[in-house]
């Protein structure tokens, strides 16, 4: 069986309804079971061709109409973003108290269906059900063996050197030293005396060589001569040339762009967490979700009691 994610329950309280029933409320963010609605983009589009009205709009730049729409963009991502936290806080506080609450039920049906199989397969001799007790066991987590609690801590002859040095509070061995090349040793003086940041002429470039020497001292460091080449000829190529300034129309349709683009990648958020185990869940019982995990869990009990008898006739 599959267990979800955990997560922390929210609380609810009478006041905040109360408060939500009032004309003059602000709308609340998206509930337990809401997912969020990506914003309609048209806002923006007729702010863009602005609205026809007096002379002074019919004298407006297009530029401030351009403005405009990406103001009204801007807010309602905002407001979009809020709603698509609150729905993604909503679902993990939500799978958090499914983990918490009914986790261990979940475990104790595991056991019982490996420990039924099981007593099958003893009873029939049967290869097909020896093997659905063996998938049926692997289900259940087992116990890690020593070897991947200690991962490279122990070798053949008990712990490794460095785990005991570790241990006992002593100095640990340090790593295995690379000896450069002489090819190695060449590209890096090569290196040093044309990018040493002494060499700069203002502070900006003095952070860029700064920069830029660490890279060569760690690929040094390394023995990697293939880095060291694409260093000498990243350098040589020169400091990476900022693009030339744009228009204020350039700008603003830039960010235009770049807000459709947010837009898109939280509408998936959203439908990804509205079609997820947890929010579906949470559509069930957007109202009452603490209600929908008492009914599970008395579900689940109902389920382990049945597979205990079940059990207990088999091993009579």
């Amino acid at each position: 069986m599959t267990h979800e994610a955990a997560g922390v329950p929210t609380t609810r309280n009478d006041e905040d309804r109360q408060d939500n029933d009032r004309p003059d409320a602000p709308r609340p963010a998206p509930g337990a079971g809401d997912a969020p609605e990506a914003p309609d983009a048209s806002g923006a589009a007729e702010a863009a061709a602005g609205e026809p009205g007096g002379p002074e709009d019919a004298a407006q730049r297009p530029e401030a109409r351009l403005a405009r729409a990406v103001q009204v963009a801007e807010q309602a991502l905002i407001e979009f973003e809020i709603a698509v936290e609150t729905f993604r806080v909503e679902v993990e506080n939500f799978s958090r108290l499914h983990h918490q609450k009914l986790g261990p039920m979940y475990t104790r049906l595991d056991e019982l269906d490996a420990l039924i199989a099981e007593a099958r397969a003893a009873r029939t001799g049967d290869p097909e059900d020896e093997r659905k007790a063996r998938e049926a066991r692997a289900v259940v987590m087992p116990m890690p063996g020593v070897d991947e609690l200690f991962h490279d801590w122990m070798d053949t002859d008990g712990l490794s050197p460095e785990a005991a040095a570790m241990l006992t509070e002593q100095p640990v061995r340090p790593p295995k030293r690379v000896r450069p090349s002489e090819e190695a040793r060449r590209l890096y003086r090569d290196l040093a005396r044309k990018a040493h940041p002494d060499l700069a002429q203002d502070e900006v470039e003095r952070q860029r060589r700064d920069e830029f020497i660490a890279r060569v001292n760690a690929a040094y460091g390394r023995g990697d001569v293939e880095l060291l080449k694409e260093l000498v000829a990243e350098w040589e190529a020169g400091p990476v040339q900022p693009p030339a300034p744009l228009s204020e129309s350039e700008e603003l349709y830039a960010r235009l762009e770049w807000l459709s683009r947010r837009k898109e990648l939280l509408t998936e958020l959203a439908k990804e967490l509205e079609d997820g185990a947890i929010g579906s869940m949470l559509r069930m019982a957007p109202d009452d979700p603490d209600q929908l995990l008492e009914d599970i869990a008395e579900q689940l009990l109902g389920e382990v009691s049945r597979r205990e008898a079940e059990l207990a006739e088999m091993v009579q």
